[in-house]
Order: structure tokens, then C-alpha cells, then sequence
């Protein structure tokens, strides 16, 4: 694992390990930014092929349905600077325009699985998601921002890795942005020591009504916490200010208020984050233990079959970061290889479907 330098602030310290980095710094970069060569593309079609003849749905394809060779020493590379490097990548150039729904949704399912185990996204088991707007009032305490298009403010996923494949864009807006959390928590030592060691402090989360067996409708993590040299994150504001409409949750002091509001203010600095346009084709994929993403609201295209449709893969990483126990004990238990699972309801089976739903 990477060495970690410290800068001690009071009772706080700041954390330089890899995953420390700036916006504009990353946007003077390329290699983050990775394209599929037509021999890439051409082992997808193979294999393609190869899981079309399996007759198998897609959430029980496994990578002998799915053969890469070279591609699959090239996603491991990507794979490690993910969850030890500076926390992401972009990988471009997937033939979407050319596939049919399910080779897109295949492709994209049969990439993940030399990067992780799909875990459910949520209460209806789904581990191939849709990021898409169904019509949905955000507003509503049961309603996830995905299902919207409304602006998602900078936040992680539950899951060791989050990936994204663009299928379609909008008509304007739905614009990608990213952020080191390692990175907030150091301006957050450096600028209020007093408010980052406030959100040490555990914080409470809805379910959105999605509860696995023998939870609460609501848990509670802090915002950082410091793991194995690292300092490990967890953040979604929506889900913090649907919590507190509950009567049962415990109240924000007005010092985690303010801690949250400058969390929210650096997030949105263009100092600190770094944007990027989706194109069709493109797979975003983020390590959610260090790194913050969020999206600007979005105007769709009049016509369906143009509206702006991401697919989303949650993912298990069974060799990733040392986490706290919180990770698995109290957000959303544990696979099998013990990291952080997905949203699974008693008597929901896992499914993969290819439309919004």
C-alpha cells in the first residue's frame, strides 16, 4: 500500500496519500483517460458472442461466459490505480451506437467482472442499474436523485467501486463532476479544524424505505473516517436531510450543520473538482471510498429513444481497501468476501434489466 504523510492541525491531521489530488492538476492530465483499440473491440464482439451462446441471463454470466485476454490485463491495471491510486478512470470508445440493448448492457456487465462482484443497487435487486429520469419527484423522501434529473450534489455509493457506461446524453446539461475526498478533508484541516473533526462524529442516513433484514429504516457513519492510513468517506447530503424528517433520527448539531455546508462548498469549488462530458460510449468508473462524484441538473430530448440513459454497476472488491466496520456492520452488510454489499430486501432476487424500470 502506498505511504501516507501526515500534517498535524490541532487535534488534526492532514492525509497525502495518492488519492490527494486537485481538479485542475487532473485536467492538465491524459492518463486517466484510457480508449478501447479496435482489437479491444473486437475481443468484446468475441465475446459477446461467447455469452450469447451461453444462454444464460445476464446476472449469471461469469467471466468463462465472458473471455477477455488482452483487455483483461489492461482493466486490471485500471482496477489497482482505482482502489490504490488516485481513485478513478475513464475509458472510452465502447461501440454502444452499434450494439443492441442487451450486447450494451452485456459488455458493460462482462467489463465488470474483471473489476469486481455486482452487488444490488437497490430494494428491487437490480445489479445492472439505470441512471435515467423516470418522472420522479426528488423532493419525495423515498426517491433517489438517479431516478431524476435533477442536480446531484457531490456524494459516494455504498459500494467498493461505481461505474457508469454512457449510452445516450442529454439535450443540454448532465455534466460529470468529481472530487478527493482525501482532498476536502484537507482543506477542511487546513481552513476549519474544528468542523472536520465534527464530521468524525457519525452522521444518520435514510434507506429510502429500502431495508434489508433486521435493520432500521435509518443508520448513522461518520462523514470521514480514518482507516489503515487513509481516510475513508462517506457522504450523501440527500440521504442525511430525508433522514432528519424522520422523528426517531437523532438531530444534526448545529456544528455538523455548518461542517456539512463546508463540506458541500469545497465539493463545488472548480479549484478542488474536476468535470468531464460523458460521451456516448464512455465508462466512468470511481473508487467510492475516496472519491466524491455529482452531476448538474439535465434538460432531455423530446424524443424517448434520445433521452439521456446511463447503465450503473455497483461493485465488491473482495482484495480492496481496508475499510471501518461500520462499512459492513451498519450501511449495508457484507458479501461473502466480507466488503461492503449491496441493498438487498428479503425475498427480492437479483435481476439485470435492460430498460429503466
Amino acid at each position: 500500500m502506498p505511504q501516507t504523510a501526515a500534517v498535524m492541525h490541532d487535534a488534526v491531521s492532514e492525509i497525502h496519500t495518492p488519492q490527494f489530488w486537485y481538479g485542475p492538476q487532473q485536467a492538465q492530465l491524459t492518463d486517466w483517460l484510457h480508449e478501447l483499440t479496435d482489437s479491444d473491440r473486437q475481443e468484446l464482439r468475441a465475446a459477446l458472442d461467447v455469452a450469447r451462446k451461453s444462454g444464460l441471463p445476464l446476472q449469471e454470466l461469469g467471466r468463462e461466459q465472458f473471455p477477455l485476454t488482452g483487455l483483461a490485463g489492461r482493466l486490471t491495471r485500471l482496477r489497482r490505480e482505482t482502489l490504490e491510486g488516485r481513485g478513478f478512470f475513464l475509458l472510452r470508445g465502447v461501440p454502444v451506437a452499434e450494439y443492441t440493448p442487451w450486447e450494451s448492457a452485456a459488455a458493460f456487465w462482462g467489463i465488470g467482472l474483471y473489476l469486481g462482484e455486482a452487488v444490488s443497487q437497490n430494494g428491487k435487486g437490480h445489479v445492472l442499474g439505470h441512471v435515467a429520469n423516470l418522472g420522479l419527484d426528488y423532493a419525495d423522501p423515498e426517491v433517489r436523485g438517479y431516478q431524476t434529473s435533477a442536480r446531484l450534489n457531490f456524494h459516494t455509493d455504498s459500494s467498493d467501486l461505481v461505474g457508469l457506461l454512457c449510452l445516450q446524453t442529454p439535450q443540454s446539461g448532465g455534466l460529470s463532476s468529481i472530487a478527493s475526498s482525501t482532498t476536502v478533508w484537507n482543506e477542511m484541516v487546513r481552513r476549519r479544524p474544528d468542523l472536520a473533526q465534527a464530521l468524525l462524529e457519525p452522521v444518520y442516513y435514510t434507506r429510502w424505505g429500502e431495508i434489508g433484514a433486521g435493520l432500521k429504516p435509518y443508520y448513522g457513519v461518520p462523514v470521514f473516517s480514518a482507516c489503515a492510513g487513509h481516510m475513508v468517506t462517506r457522504y450523501v447530503r440527500s440521504s442525511i436531510r430525508k433522514a432528519q424528517l424522520m422523528p426517531e433520527v437523532p438531530r444534526l448539531s448545529p456544528v455538523q450543520e455548518e461542517a456539512l455546508d463546508f463540506f458541500d462548498s469545497l465539493t463545488n469549488d472548480p479549484a478542488i473538482h474536476l468535470s468531464m462530458e460523458f460521451r456516448p460510449g464512455d465508462i466512468q468508473m470511481l473508487c467510492n471510498h475516496w472519491i466524491l462524484h455529482s452531476r448538474t441538473s439535465y434538460v432531455d430530448w423530446p424524443e424517448p429513444e434520445r433521452r439521456r440513459h446511463l447503465l450503473r454497476l455497483w461493485l465488491a472488491c473482495e482484495d480492496g481497501p481496508a475499510l471501518p466496520d461500520s462499512f459492513t456492520s451498519t450501511v449495508r452488510g457484507a458479501t461473502r468476501s466480507g466488503r461492503p454489499g449491496g441493498i438487498e430486501v428479503p425475498g427480492v432476487p437479483l435481476s439485470a434489466p435492460l430498460e429503466p424500470c
